[in-house]
């Protein structure tokens, strides 16, 4: 997780928790800090030594380009972009490489959608998501 802060408060922060208690490795990747949700830090993609499968960032979408580069040499699947980013030649170049692309939406709120735990407390975007990630707006 590109991005992940380590303060409560922040978004991706709140998705990562969520992401861990569900049973999923997150790895988090940002230089200001050496551990995040009691998981090793990382200054960045290719600093991670074991492989990655979803390179996911929260990062503004004039940020985003380098970070596909990255996803892209170290042999990720997927480029997923939070909500609110979308940067459509960063898209092209990850698919063009062969990974799935996803803008535009959060892995948690995706993940509480498709297995429950999205109620009226939750966040409900009403956007139904595809089977399949595209980097098509959808």
């Amino acid at each position: 997780m590109v991005g992940l802060s380590a303060h409560w408060s922040r978004p991706s922060f709140f998705a990562a928790k969520y992401l861990l208690e569900r049973g999923f490795e997150v790895i988090p990747v940002n230089p200001k800090y050496a551990e995040i949700l009691g998981q090793e830090c990382y200054p960045d993609l290719q600093s991670i030594p074991t492989p990655v499968d979803i390179v996911d960032l929260f990062q503004k979408a004039e940020r985003v380009p380098p970070f596909v580069d990255a996803a892209i040499a170290i042999g990720a699947k997927v480029v997923w972009m939070q909500l609110g980013i979308i940067n459509q030649e960063a898209a092209q170049k990850a698919s063009d490489a062969g990974l799935e692309v996803v803008m535009d939406r959060c892995m948690k709120i995706e993940y509480a959608r498709i297995f429950g735990g999205l109620n009226t407390i939750g966040v409900n975007t009403r956007i139904i998501s595809a089977k399949r990630p595209s980097f098509v707006n959808f």
